[in-house]
């Protein structure tokens, strides 16, 4: 487990650094400092090591326990602040990894099927999210609109522009998108 944990951290930051198609298992085997053939046998091929690395940081966030608790919020604006605040710790914590996947899944099929897989688990609690409040939409907002609002408010992109690169802060970034969110689905009343 330590091995895999070591080739996962070398991965990760080499993957970050030069991209997924240029880092090579010789080269992760180098940075750290584990043979080649001990990488192949334990993770057989680079997709995955990189969906160890995905689960790895996935299964601390426990985003499926905190999807539950902004669902069960029976106030709709507390449980989108809550959605916000899942959101920006998911960026926090993988946002590199968001990006490796995204950059892995142009060339490699089976990221492309994995990132396939992922971003309708997504949609769907997103849905879920959206079916939960339906009562407190705004007028004029569909439970179809309001699931296209919130996927665009919540794209990588939105938060690489925001923090990454014009320096807002994370807790900017959870407000700004909160407040969004809020105003953007919900009725006034709510």
């Amino acid at each position: 487990m330590a091995t895999k944990q070591q080739v996962a951290s070398a991965a990760r930051g080499l993957f970050a650094a030069h991209g997924y198609v240029a880092t090579t298992i010789a080269a992760i085997a180098e940075a750290a400092d584990i043979p080649a053939p001990t990488i192949y046998s334990a993770f057989g091929t680079k997709a995955s090591i990189l969906r160890a690395i995905a689960w790895g940081v996935a299964s601390a966030l426990d985003v499926d326990r905190s999807h539950d608790a902004a669902l069960a919020e029976p106030d709709p604006a507390r449980g989108l602040r809550l959605a916000a605040n899942i959101q920006r710790r998911q960026y926090e914590l993988m946002y590199d990894v968001v990006a490796i996947y995204a950059e892995a899944a142009r060339t490699d099929p089976d990221i492309a099927r994995d990132l396939q897989t992922i971003m309708a688990n997504r949609e769907r609690a997103f849905r879920r999210h959206i079916e939960a409040i339906a009562a407190h939409l705004a007028p004029g907002v569909s439970l179809s609109d309001a699931v296209d609002i919130y996927l665009t408010l919540v794209l990588p992109e939105v938060y690489r522009t925001l923090v990454l690169e014009q320096g807002w802060t994370a807790d900017r970034y959870e407000t700004w998108l909160a407040d969004t969110l809020i105003h953007q689905l919900l009725h006034r009343d709510s």
